[in-house]
């Protein structure tokens, strides 16, 4: 992708998301836009990632942390599946995330901790699996 006319806050942005992210889902984000959403895409990757993940202040597992709790607030379950895997590459534990849906149940409700559970437990078990076929059997 040619970022000759990207600013830096993009392209900080951009090595931040595909950190968070992994490389191949930000580049099919890209090569997946249209003329409808690419905008869109540079928006987010300037804006959500350059000029917020990107900062100092704090560390990707807490930024991480805090998605997980506010993506189920807002139920927005897509995303959540995403941020749950950005979430493992940042070093947030299974532990964390099952104490962080907790408090998602206190003060946003249980439908959303239920649906963010069952988001969780779908992603947590392709881990799983992804894991085990990639471990040499012996």
């Amino acid at each position: 992708m040619d970022t000759s006319d990207k600013s830096e806050t993009w392209k900080r942005g951009y090595m931040a998301r595909a950190r968070v992210l992994g490389e191949e889902y930000v580049e099919n984000a890209f090569n997946n836009a249209d003329d409808f959403t690419r905008d869109l895409q540079d928006y987010v990757t300037e804006h959500a990632w350059g000029a917020s993940w990107a900062r100092e202040g704090l560390e990707f597992k807490t930024r991480s942390m805090i998605n997980l709790a506010m993506i189920s607030a807002l139920n927005r379950p897509h995303e959540l599946e995403i941020h749950l895997r950005g979430a493992l590459r940042n070093g947030v534990t299974r532990a964390e995330i099952k104490e962080i849906l907790l408090q998602v149940a206190v003060y946003c409700g249980a439908p959303a901790a239920l649906d963010s559970f069952r988001v969780a437990r779908k992603v947590l078990a392709e881990v799983d699996r992804a894991s085990a076929e990639a471990s040499p059997k012996g």
